[in-house]
């Protein structure tokens, strides 16, 4: 799910109890209101006597430091230390009164905000007589009854791996230590065409690859399209042919605007290859590092079992997350879904530019694009907000030894040294969302824990029949250069 913003409001401080109980705000006068939708209105009176004893406090720290000419430090007269040094006690006083009032608040009365209230300090100012009075909007955590998430029933997918299934991986397998060979015939199925690409929406070019390898195979799959019966249109092709095929965007693309939308591919054909097979001989075991072909059989299997295993953690945490938000009606903070509305829209509008979307297709799309980007970010808040609630009653925590585990499996993954992404997410101000992410996948686990299962048969693998491109039909990702996408459709 999208990052839903972790909590990082004043009010919400940890080591508020001991310094306001000193200064009496249990004196003070609360008073809260609902505005909205996890909304509340929160008008404060801090007594003058409050002000006054943090003022004191103010004064006798000053008194122990403060130096004036004349005087030891330490022996300055309070009445001048309060002449002196007004203008510095009294911004003193107005920030700990501040600060110390909204803590005593978010605990007395039970808030529990996920930002900073709406409070403009610079334009409050504490009076030198009479009460101190102020007042703020702040959004809160949604309130609802948390869904029964212990023993949800769950279908799990089973798949026992056969023999056949090794077979066609091995087979694919040996495949990338191939040699592709030029043909001089049209092509057939599994051959490779290199053709010159440009993807087309209406009369738009949304870009152009010189020389873009495909193989020839019932499905060719896109990052964020597909299409079938690619080798019926491939099937006979020779150098100096052009082919157009249509590719419907898929409504789960990350460029919200091209969701559904048609796209053409239009290709002219460059040239055809033929790849050829290496023996599974003694040679070339002995390249992969294992001794007979049983052992590399062996290894395959295990790592078709460790994808199954995969197959079914996504399965049952999809059916998890359906499951504990299909009551969720209740009402989100508005303020957090608008910021992050606005987040989402920004990235997709920057996509489109790069795509090359001219001013007015981008305004004519941003209604709708607004729209389906609110739907998905509710849907994702909703989420959060239910498995941290479920992580709350299970007295889930995240330990700095998870955080650097997730750290090293980052880094691993990326070939990075691990301090150079913690460093990176920590400039980011990423951490506090790393840290989330830990938890609320805990909090899935827990109820996988305790869900009842219900077996069903797993499809059967369908990557040895589609040709997939690390490509977007819509344009580079945002974050590349031209050079990095043409690389990555290379590959």
């Amino acid at each position: 799910m999208a990052d839903a913003e972790k909590p990082q409001a004043v009010m919400d401080d940890a080591a508020s109890g001991a310094a306001a109980d000193e200064a009496g705000f249990e004196r003070l006068q609360v008073n809260v209101e609902s505005v909205g939708p996890c909304k509340k209105h929160v008008r404060v009176t801090v007594p003058r006597e409050v002000i006054d004893d943090v003022m004191q406090g103010s004064v006798d720290e000053l008194m122990t430091t403060a130096a004036v000419p004349g005087f030891r430090v330490g022996h300055v007269p309070e009445p001048l230390i309060r002449r002196r040094f007004r203008s510095e006690l009294t911004d003193q006083v107005k920030q700990k009164v501040l600060m110390q009032s909204l803590e005593w608040i978010a605990q007395a009365e039970d808030l529990d905000p996920i930002n900073e209230p709406n409070l403009d300090v610079e334009s409050i100012e504490v009076p030198d007589e009479g009460d101190f009075e102020y007042e703020f909007d702040v959004e809160v955590r949604p309130e609802f009854d948390l869904p029964e998430y212990k023993g949800l029933k769950i279908e799990r997918p089973e798949r026992e791996i056969t023999d056949e299934d090794v077979d066609a991986y091995l087979k694919e397998f040996v495949e990338q230590y191939g040699q592709l060979e030029p043909i001089d015939e049209p092509a057939s199925l599994e051959d490779f065409v290199t053709v010159e690409a440009e993807f087309v929406h209406g009369d738009q070019v949304l870009h152009h690859v010189d020389e873009l390898s495909l193989r020839v195979r019932p499905v060719l799959r896109f990052q964020d399209a597909e299409l079938e019966g690619f080798d019926k249109e491939m099937v006979g092709a020779k150098e100096g042919d052009a082919r157009d095929v249509e590719l419907k965007v898929s409504m789960e693309a990350d460029n919200i605007a091209m969701r559904g939308e048609t796209v053409t591919l239009k290709m002219k054909v460059l040239d055809v290859k033929r790849l050829r097979r290496p023996e599974l001989d003694d040679e070339f075991l002995a390249r992969l590092n294992v001794e007979s072909e049983e052992q590399l059989r062996a290894e395959v299997r295990k790592m078709l079992e460790r994808q199954v295993t995969y197959e079914q953690r996504q399965s049952t945490r999809r059916q998890v997350l359906e499951k504990i938000t299909e009551s969720a009606d209740w009402e989100l903070p508005e303020d957090l879904v608008r910021k992050q509305v606005d987040n989402a829209l920004r990235r997709e509008i920057l996509e489109m530019q790069q795509a090359g979307f001219t001013r007015s297709e981008i305004a004519a799309r941003e209604n709708d694009l607004r729209q389906k980007s609110i739907s998905m970010t509710r849907q994702n808040l909703k989420e959060h907000f239910v498995l941290d609630r479920i992580a709350e009653e299970e007295n889930i925590e995240v330990t700095s030894t998870d955080i650097e585990m997730e750290i090293t499996m980052m880094a691993l993954q990326r070939g990075e040294n691990p301090r150079r992404v913690r460093a990176r997410l920590v400039k980011s101000g990423m951490i506090e969302n790393l840290e989330a992410q830990i938890r609320e996948r805990k909090a899935v686990d827990v109820i996988l824990e305790n869900a009842e299962f219900q077996e069903s048969t797993m499809a059967p693998p369908t990557e040895l029949s589609v040709e997939a491109v690390n490509r977007s039909v819509c344009g580079s990702s945002v974050g590349t250069t031209d050079e990095e996408d043409e690389e990555a459709g290379e590959e």
